[in-house]
């Protein structure tokens, strides 16, 4: 399971690649899709890339072009899997809200008919 910043980041790295197995991208590509609120910084978001790359995701390769750090990305099949999974734990959550309430009616409901019987 991502964290809320893996999950941001993968999230960016996903939608860069556009569906290709690699891309090179830089940090400031990278940082131009993330949320302004979390405060990400080039330094944090190479440290999350890293994590990502040990986790499967992808396979990275840091370079340079004109004097800026570049990051060449090979997306694994967990990667590429990354959009269908985020879709599916969303679809998870939903359920299990869908069924906290409909626990919640039914148990209401029976509360109901106990106090009419009983009470």
């Amino acid at each position: 399971m991502l964290t809320k910043h893996e999950n941001d980041v993968m999230s960016a790295v996903y939608s860069l690649c556009d569906g290709t197995e690699s891309c090179l991208v830089s940090p400031l590509e990278i940082l131009s899709l993330l949320p302004a609120k979390r405060k990400y910084n080039p330094e944090n978001v190479d440290g999350i890339l890293h994590d990502l790359m040990r986790d499967g995701y992808f396979d990275l390769i840091t370079s340079e072009r004109k004097g800026e750090k570049m990051y060449v990305i090979n997306l694994r099949d967990i990667g590429f899997a990354f959009k269908r999974s985020a879709k599916q734990r969303r679809r998870d959550v939903a359920f299990r809200i869908m069924l906290a309430f409909i626990g919640a009616a039914t148990t209401f409901i029976f509360g109901l008919i106990l106090k009419g019987i009983f009470g």
